[in-house]
């Protein structure tokens, strides 16, 4: 019986020496003791869809042509172009005057590859818009119209065509974002290295090649807001491409429709950009603007006294660096519109008013 109460009060003792060892643990070294928390995950599988533009590609995918445009019967070229409006007879397409003016003949592919013949209604080459014609039981669907005024830089634009030719890459979709508004392009309306025309224009980093010159340029709701029209090819330069505005694209094309031809005032000169001329900017501080050379009587600048050798230097306080803007700037007026002009003669500048005849 002693023996049985001597392991008890072993038994007991050692249970109090243990928590006497965890008391003094836990009072003098508190930071070395983790507590451990059960935590419950709760996995799920969660599939999520990215249809992208997809839908807005829809609405404009059979309303985009490519445009194929030929020479005396052999194909010339190629380019893009979108039906943008239609009547009980024709249905209207919108493309560059760049993608016609190398032929005399016109067809069009359609999205189910059927080609038909195509006639072209006009064109506006300092617009750079041309307008064909088509049967209106033909054209598969008509493009929805958006506003460029409402986009903003940074938008989420895409692209429809026929990059680099017509047959392997038509109805190609490209995605990128509005770059820039209201951009001013220096163009040549030939295949001269000099500038005769400054566009407005918008600017994206859509992948725009040879060949997608006048198709849609259109905004996330498949509205066209713009009509492809050039490429910035320069070494060095990617991802800059321009588009002009649905506004200024659409009054060309309905002036052409309608037999409208728009009037631009007559200037009347010819005229070389001051750049250019290496002999004149030896002996000159003046190393931009434009030198009358010759001069039509019947023209706004003879009647309003300029000479030749002037050198137009602004027009409205705009300074003109060449024959480019100045035409841009003068094009802005109306027939009848009178504007200001600095100009500088024997060394001496000279402000003069110039009223804008027909």
């Amino acid at each position: 019986m002693k023996r049985i109460l001597g392991y008890i009060a072993v038994f007991l003792i050692c249970i109090g020496l243990s928590a006497g060892t965890c008391f003094l643990v836990l009072h003098f070294f508190p930071k070395t003791v983790k507590k451990v928390t059960n935590i419950s995950k709760l996995e799920r599988e969660v599939t999520i869809t990215d249809n992208g533009i997809s839908e807005a590609v829809n609405k404009i995918y059979d309303a985009t042509v490519v445009i194929i445009t030929s020479k005396d019967n052999r194909v010339a070229g190629s380019g893009s172009g979108f039906v943008y409006k239609k009547d009980d007879n024709k249905a209207y397409i919108i493309t560059n005057n760049h993608v016609v003016s190398i032929g005399n003949g016109y067809s069009i592919k359609l999205s189910n590859e059927e080609v038909v013949e195509a006639k072209l209604v006009g064109t506006d080459q300092l617009a750079d818009i041309a307008v064909l014609s088509v049967s209106a039981d033909k054209v598969l669907k008509v493009a929805t119209i958006g506003d460029s005024t409402k986009m903003s830089v940074g938008d989420t634009v895409f692209a429809v065509g026929a990059p680099l030719d017509y047959e392997t890459y038509s109805f190609s979709v490209a995605r990128g974002i509005l770059s820039g508004k209201d951009r001013a392009v220096e163009v040549s309306l030939s295949n001269s290295s000099s500038a005769d025309w400054v566009m407005k224009v918008l600017q994206t980093d859509t992948a725009i090649n040879s060949g997608n010159s006048g198709g849609p340029l259109c905004n996330v709701n498949g509205e066209v807001i713009g009509v492809t029209n050039m490429k910035l090819a320069k070494t060095g330069v990617e991802g800059m491409g321009f588009a002009i505005t649905i506004e200024d694209a659409k009054e060309s094309a309905d002036n052409i429709i309608n037999g409208k031809k728009k009037e631009y005032p007559y200037i009347g000169v010819t005229t070389y950009n001051v750049s250019d001329l290496i002999y004149y900017n030896l002996n000159s501080n003046v190393s931009s603007g434009v030198m009358i050379a010759k001069l039509d009587e019947k023209g706004s600048a003879y009647q309003a006294g300029l000479k030749e050798k002037d050198i137009i230097l602004k027009v409205d306080d705009k300074k003109v660096t060449n024959i480019a803007n100045l035409r841009y700037y003068l094009y802005q007026h109306k027939v009848g519109d009178t504007v200001k002009l600095e100009i500088l003669r024997d060394n001496e500048t000279k402000n003069i008013d110039m009223k804008l005849v027909k």
